[in-house]
């Protein structure tokens, strides 16, 4: 099984993570695509590469870098992205475009105390077009996030032509969902499916072949309030076997060939898959 969408560099996972890594491998876990969400975390998260770092070599790490709609002030508020914030990044992503198997962590985020103006929102959706650009220039996928934005998101990656679009943890109405599957994006499901029937009822609307597996770890565990891990894939595979009525070897089957379709490079981090 491929983990779409983790956050493996958290510092939640600092005192453990070779441990988290080994779970998930026991757990059938074969690959980790990691997430970043600004240019302060880029370190951490390419970190998971060298081969110093403590990690359990069975499990894949396959990095992703992007800007977040959601950034932090010097103060430690959250605030909406600007243009600023990727200029910074893009040096970064661009040295680093033959490591890196997509990017993302990006997208739109209009929760009201992030984006209460429209000023905020057009420079989330500034930012956004942006790193959708440098993911056509660079030909790789797009890891895509979306809060309270679910429509807007959506249009707006159909408006500038993106394809390789994978929607994580996707919040947004059954008619977007629809608009999105219409577009050939792929759909992430976290384990937080089981307490969702939002994410369930998106998860009866997107074909198999549009679906893909993610943790979000640590975020968005089975459970409220206690810390997700790349291991509850399972669950999430699980649960959609059980929507679909097909198999979970079925679910395992199709996700991982839908993710590798979509990541294309993670093929070339794979001796045998």
């Amino acid at each position: 099984m491929i983990d779409c969408h983790c956050h493996l560099s958290d510092a939640e996972f600092d005192t453990d993570r070779d441990a988290v890594l080994r779970e998930a491998s026991s757990a059938g876990v074969s690959v980790v695509v990691a997430v970043a969400e600004s240019f302060k975390d880029f370190g951490r998260v390419m970190s998971l590469l060298d081969k110093e770092e403590p990690c359990d070599r069975s499990v894949v790490i396959a990095p992703c870098l992007g800007v977040h709609p959601v950034q932090m002030n010097g103060s430690g508020d959250q605030r909406s992205a600007c243009m600023a914030d990727l200029e910074q990044a893009l040096p970064e992503i661009r040295r680093r475009k033959d490591e890196i198997v997509g990017i993302g962590e990006v997208g739109l985020d209009f929760q009201p105390r992030i984006a209460p103006s429209s000023e905020e929102k057009d420079s989330q959706r500034e930012v956004l077009k942006a790193q959708i650009e440098l993911a056509k220039e660079l030909s790789l996928p797009l890891n895509v996030h979306s809060r309270s934005a679910g429509r807007p998101t959506v249009d707006l990656l159909k408006e500038c032509g993106a394809t390789n679009v994978l929607l994580h943890a996707f919040d947004g109405r059954a008619a977007i969902v629809r608009a999105g599957v219409d577009a050939g994006f792929f759909f992430s499901v976290p384990p937080c499916v089981v307490r969702s029937e939002q994410n369930q009822k998106l998860v009866s609307i997107v074909p198999l072949t549009q679906l893909l597996l993610e943790t979000d770890s640590p975020a968005l565990g089975p459970e409220k309030q206690v810390r997700n891990v790349p291991a509850n894939l399972r669950i999430s595979c699980e649960e959609i076997a059980r929507i679909k009525s097909v198999s979970v070897d079925e679910v395992k089957t199709v996700t991982t060939e839908n993710a590798l379709r979509l990541f294309s490079k993670v093929k070339n981090l794979l001796p045998k898959l």
